[in-house]
């Protein structure tokens, strides 16, 4: 089992708003939107560094997202920001209508996305925010797993012409990918190589795979780690490759288990390469206030829940 150096524990968010500085600089046609969360989003130093290509929209998401896509006419690349629960579900008409059916060239930078958004509660920590954005046609989905994949991403997008939905977090988890790392939209990313079982996994739980996969590994399993940072366009052959090697499959996202990345592995694989597979995933519920830690481990997508999955999975072999 490969193991890897925290480098240091940072918000995904603050690569975002990182990336979007140095993007700023490279590419003057960027310009940033805002809805009333600029320090939340750490689009701060955008907005000093320039000015007239920040606007601030005040509490109007919808509004935002016309704004971004009349921009696009123009060739400006905007990048909008709000939290993912008002990126997604206030807004989802007007992605539909605006963006996603005209190819608009708009990027749905989302924070705060999931479970992790912690004491905010239920009303805020939008698990449904993937399922809802990959059936849109046209629209690519990313969700990186740390700091530098973050801000790896936010770069890269701004070379992607078509929507873009980029999901990231507000609290900090370790950094541990590589600072000068190529990120290539659609292409998997092996963490780890195994033999016994595949673990996919998207966002967060890409660490919490890696700590599951150094217990495994004391116990004699040897875990197959693959980060599913673009959850569409999904790397099938990927995907294919290393479920064929170790036969068994588990999924691992902080999302609903409907619509998102486990369903998105399950129908390749029912379709091209039958296993067994189990998913660590929010079952069917809302979530509730709560330090980040308490409710990853209340609604089953902590470590021990991916340990349990591939326990699970390994008799259905």
């Amino acid at each position: 089992m490969k193991t890897y150096e925290i480098q240091n524990v940072k918000d995904t968010r603050s690569g975002f708003g990182d990336g979007l500085l140095e993007l700023g600089k490279q590419n003057p046609d960027v310009v940033a939107l805002c809805a009333d969360l600029t320090g939340s989003l750490k689009m701060n130093a955008f907005e000093d560094a320039f000015p007239e290509r920040f606007f601030q929209t005040g509490i109007a998401e919808a509004n935002m997202i016309g704004l971004a896509a009349g921009m696009t006419i123009g060739g400006k690349i905007p990048y909008t920001g709000t939290f993912a629960n008002f990126s997604t579900g206030r807004v989802y008409d007007q992605i539909r209508q605006s963006v996603a059916y005209s190819g608009k060239n708009v990027k749905i930078c989302a924070s705060h996305a999931g479970l992790t958004l912690g004491e905010d509660g239920a009303t805020h920590q939008i698990l449904e925010d993937i399922g809802m954005m990959k059936m849109l046609p046209h629209m690519t989905v990313i969700n990186p797993c740390d700091y530098n994949q973050t801000k790896a991403a936010t770069l890269a997008i701004a070379e992607h012409e078509g929507p873009v939905y980029l999901r990231f977090g507000r609290p900090k988890v370790p950094n541990f990918t590589p600072a000068d790392q190529k990120f290539e939209i659609g292409k998997a990313w092996t963490v780890s190589e195994g033999t016994d079982v595949t673990v996919f996994a998207t966002g967060h739980l890409v660490w919490k795979a890696v700590e599951a996969g150094v217990k495994l590994a004391e116990e004699g399993i040897s875990t197959e780690i693959i980060n599913i940072h673009t959850i569409k366009p999904l790397d099938e052959e990927a995907v294919l490759a290393s479920a064929g090697k170790t036969k068994c499959v588990v999924t691992a996202e902080e999302h609903q288990r409907n619509g998102g990345l486990g369903d998105s592995i399950a129908q390749v694989l029912a379709r091209r390469l039958p296993l067994p597979i189990e998913y660590v995933a929010v079952n069917d519920s809302f979530g509730e206030s709560g330090t980040p830690e308490e409710l990853m481990t209340k609604y089953g997508i902590d470590t021990a829940d991916v340990i349990a999955a591939v326990r699970r999975v390994l008799k259905r072999k």
